[in-house]
């Protein structure tokens, strides 16, 4: 049975995705989010890394139609979001994982200025204040995924990390 708190705390998630704060999740919210990220880095929509971008947005906003979009129009509203999470997600969160994988490779590859891999501690708060995280929890949660230390995060610790938050009840 799910928790009235874990549905609380999902439904919070929601605003994370709704970048124009409209009370629906669609198309634009991932390309809007891809275009933050872009002009965050200087990096052209046209260039290989923009397209990259671009490309998994639209892979992310599909995936994410395919488990909530219940109605079938093309938006996804906030109970919508919360059942779909709760009840195909909650118990497989690598199914979310795989959903996000293309756009969080991408966003990587952007904030990947020296071409290893990794983003940096404040490349990645970067990312995530460019999604609209406060600053505070952009630094605290991009220090936190830093796991070993290194001051690099690479995609093996992003991706989970990311469904882990979208599906699993702390």
């Amino acid at each position: 049975m799910v928790s009235s708190e874990y549905e609380r705390r999902i439904a919070a998630r929601f605003a994370t995705f709704d970048q124009d704060g409209n009370g629906y999740i669609d198309r634009e919210d991932f390309s809007a989010a891809a275009k933050a990220l872009l002009a965050e880095f200087g990096t052209a929509a046209r260039s290989d890394k923009g397209q990259a971008l671009y490309i998994g947005a639209e892979a992310f906003w599909q995936g994410m139609a395919g488990i909530a979009d219940r109605d079938g129009d093309q938006r996804i509203n906030r109970d919508e979001f919360v059942n779909g999470a709760v009840k195909r997600l909650r118990d497989n969160p690598d199914r979310f994982a795989e959903i996000a994988r293309p756009f969080l490779h991408a966003a990587l590859a952007v904030a990947d200025r020296d071409g290893d891999g990794t983003a940096t501690v404040e490349d990645t708060a970067r990312v995530l204040r460019a999604l609209g995280v406060a600053q505070d929890i952009a630094l605290a949660a991009a220090g936190a995924l830093d796991a070993d230390g290194d001051g690099k995060i690479a995609e093996a610790e992003i991706v989970p990390a990311f469904a882990r938050y979208f599906t699993v009840p702390e």
